[in-house]
């Protein structure tokens, strides 16, 4: 392999640093999506990076979600490439030893038109990445090209009275370039779902 793997430089970056304006004006230069000092546009995304950061999320190793963040908040024809209409994971566990397997069904249309797949993995997230793919390659075959390198679960301590949830990082590359992405649920199969579609969508994003 020729290319040269590019880290996500937004690993570098605490969410601590995130808390100010000057800041996320300076993450969207870096990433190719510029914000006006000062502007409703700029606002929203700094409400919106506290919103998550509030829920448990963290942006110190998910530059792909932030980068998604901005596009949702900035551009004004940003759609996502599918519509989910539902997706399920369950186990299965055998009497003889047999490892347990994890199945993912994944029911989506992409303009208008309707994928149902079904997929088994080794866990949740195999299983979830398999079944997503197999639902969007016909119509995007260029995720062929994209491959799940990392895959990071978190507790995150829950206030107060608030109960603790799970944060989930997963990592894609194309081969010339990684990008994290984070989800945050009481569930680590929603928070797993949440991180891996959201790696999926800016993936698809880039290419316009």
């Amino acid at each position: 392999n020729t290319h040269t793997h590019q880290t996500d430089q937004s690993s570098f970056i605490l969410v601590s640093e995130l808390s100010g304006q000057s800041n996320i004006l300076m993450k969207a230069e870096e990433l190719g999506l510029p914000l006006g000092k000062g502007s409703p546009e700029a606002a929203a995304v700094l409400k919106r990076v506290k919103e998550l950061e509030k829920e448990g999320y963290s942006f110190e190793a998910a530059g792909g979600s932030l980068e998604l963040l901005i596009r949702r908040e900035t551009e004004p024809d940003y759609t996502k490439p599918w519509k989910l209409n539902e997706y399920h994971c369950s186990f299965r566990q055998y009497r003889d030893g047999h490892p347990p397997v994890c199945e993912a069904t994944v029911k989506l249309e992409v303009d208008g038109q309707a994928e149902y797949t079904a997929a088994e993995g080794s866990g949740v997230v195999n299983a979830l990445d398999k079944a997503l793919r197999k639902a969007l390659t016909p119509f995007f075959p260029e995720i062929e090209g994209v491959a799940l390198i990392d895959y990071k679960v978190r507790i995150v301590d829950g206030h107060a009275a608030t109960a603790a949830k799970t944060r989930v990082l997963i990592v894609h590359t194309d081969g010339a370039n990684n990008w994290g992405t984070v989800g945050v649920s009481d569930s680590i199969i929603e928070a797993s779902w949440i991180a891996l579609t959201d790696g999926i969508d800016l993936f698809l994003q880039r290419r316009g």
